[in-house]
């Protein structure tokens, strides 16, 4: 068996406004008739008073009561008047009830009926009675001579039927004013229910509940951020991960999003009237993927927003490249091994051992000394394996990478980084270096790693074009870029990014050969021993390390020298 389906909202609000309606309209209705009832009964009241008082009053009625045939005066009198006065009766007796009057002529004579004592005591008095025409309400009033006696006694009334008529045409007038509000509020309910009806989709009540508790554990559970802004530009809705994606602390909702303090490009990106898919977007910590999507209806009513968190990603990607370099570097070296293999074997099948001793010692003696010269100078791991790769890098790409002998990291002083982030930040300034180096007429790129005085440095310069000095604040935006194409203009821009959430500092200045030099500063942790010192050449005992080293011309990395002709034989 189907069971029905509960009446939507919409309907369930109709029917209640129709019943409360139609309830108020007959409450008033019955409010007013029973007021309008008792208005007219005390104006019927007040009505026969004033007819009765001034007939009591008329000179014609004191003379005739003393008359030999009062009724053959007073009857034609009492009718004119009442006609005229427009009452249902008007009796006119003697002192003990006899009628002298009555509009229904047999009744003449007969005793009145209803009360008589007041009146006879002097006072006027009204009061509902059903006499011989039916219910009326009637008004009994004394008739005095010229010397004060009481000679008679005037009543007029009118039928409360007559009354109940008057009441009824005007109710009836009434309920047709009512029947007519009653459409007219009907209709307004109806309009405003089949808009609420249109805006909730035709659900009921528990429908909506459900939604909404749904609504609530699908916003906040998650993982992406998701922000609803309205036609205005604010946060009408924000999740838990948005919050949290943003930085942004307290309740955002109702604040406009220029408020929010955030990147300019971001801000861009949350305001634009067009869709924006999957972009690259950098907060102080976080490198986002923002998507917008504008929420139209024939009028612009606000931008549904989902970012998620590419920050680790994007590390990652950075990672990835630098592998396919270092692959790259190494196919290359193999392929140089090859040739190398193939000259030993060649000179010692010419039977020229000796040369083809010197020549293989000598190829073992320059790599021994790449990996010496590094691992010398930086002790930390991340960095010296960087160096290494970045160094069979730009040698394939005819770049020549030299390593300041200034540089000194001793093993176990790490700054305020992971290694993931040290890779961010000298391989991305390496790789712009030999790029922009690779184009010189002296191709050379001079690298600077140095622990000392608390901080770490990392300065990278080349001998590429440089970079205009008015663009040196630009430079660290997403999207800045010389280079063609897209997937570019956000290496410097993380460079920035995890050098401030390390409360480091990134500067760009000329170098002395005319390129660019960028100089990082990052504080090392509390407790970072300095370095121990360096070990003299051809000693392995270190020395106390006291200021900086004297001052020698960079030397290129070993797998970057010319090599002698005995070597490219």
């Amino acid at each position: 068996m189907r069971v029905p389906r509960p009446r939507s909202l919409a309907g369930q609000l109709f029917a209640m406004q129709v019943v409360l309606i139609a309830a108020a309209v007959a409450g008033c209705s019955l409010f007013v008739y029973v007021s309008e009832r008792s208005r007219a009964e005390r104006s019927a009241a007040a009505q026969a008073r004033a007819v009765a008082v001034s007939v009591a009053d008329s000179p014609v009625v004191t003379d005739a009561l003393t008359g030999p045939d009062p009724s053959a005066v007073l009857q034609p009198y009492a009718e004119r008047v009442r006609r005229d006065a427009r009452v249902t009766f008007i009796t006119i007796m003697a002192p003990d009830g006899t009628r002298f009057t009555h509009p229904t002529p047999e009744r003449i004579g007969e005793k009145f009926v209803g009360h008589r004592e007041p009146a006879l005591r002097g006072e006027t008095f009204s009061e509902t009675f059903t006499g011989t025409l039916g219910p009326s309400v009637r008004v009994v009033t004394p008739v005095r001579a010229a010397d004060g006696r009481i000679t008679g006694l005037v009543s007029a009334g009118i039928l409360l039927e007559r009354i109940s008529e008057e009441v009824s045409r005007q109710v009836v007038s009434m309920l047709w004013v009512a029947v007519g509000a009653l459409a007219l509020c009907g209709a307004g309910t109806y309009v405003i229910n089949d808009r609420l009806r249109r805006h909730t989709h035709g659900m009921n009540a528990a429908e909506l509940s459900r939604l909404y508790s749904y609504h609530q554990a699908a916003l906040h559970g998650v993982r992406e951020g998701l922000l609803l802004l309205d036609g205005q530009r604010r946060i009408a809705l924000i999740n838990d991960a948005g919050r949290e994606l943003l930085g942004l602390t307290g309740d955002p909702v109702g604040r406009p999003v220029v408020d929010l303090g955030l990147p300019p490009p971001l801000n861009g990106a949350l305001l634009a009237a067009e869709p924006r898919v999957d972009e690259l977007h950098l907060t102080a910590e976080r490198i986002l993927v923002v998507n917008t999507s504008p929420v139209s209806g024939g009028e612009r009513r606000g931008t549904v927003v989902t970012l998620r968190d590419h920050t680790e990603l994007q590390a990652l990607s950075g990672e990835l490249d630098s592998v396919r370099g270092f692959a790259d570097a190494l196919r290359s070296q193999a392929h140089e091994a090859a040739n190398r293999l193939h000259t030993v074997v060649s000179l010692i099948e010419l039977g020229r051992s000796a040369e083809a001793v010197d020549f293989a010692t000598h190829e073992l003696e320059l790599a021994q000394a790449l990996t010496d010269q590094v691992v010398a100078a930086v002790g930390e791991p991340v960095l010296a394996a960087l160096l290494l790769g970045k160094a069979a890098q730009a040698n394939e790409r005819g770049v020549e990478l030299v390593l300041d002998p200034d540089s000194r990291i001793d093993d176990g002083v790490p700054p305020a980084l992971a290694g993931r982030d040290l890779v961010t930040v000298l391989g991305n300034l390496l790789d712009n270096a030999i790029d922009a180096a690779q184009g010189a007429q002296t191709p050379r790129v001079t690298v600077t790693a140095r622990a000392a005085d608390g901080e770490l440095l990392l300065r990278v310069s080349d001998t590429g074009p440089g970079l205009d000095p008015s663009l040196r604040e630009e430079i660290f935006t997403r999207g800045w870029t010389t280079k063609a194409g897209k997937g570019h203009g956000i290496g410097l821009a993380l460079v920035h990014q995890v050098v401030r959430r390390a409360s480091g500092t990134v500067t760009v200045t000329e170098s002395a050969t005319g390129g660019a030099e960028f100089t990082v500063r990052l504080p090392l942790r509390d407790g970072t021993p300095e370095p121990a010192g360096r070990p003299a050449a051809g000693d392995d005992t270190a020395v106390p390390y006291d200021g900086d080293p004297p001052q020698a011309p960079p030397q290129p990395l070993p797998a970057q020298r010319d090599r002698t002709p005995q070597e490219t034989r």
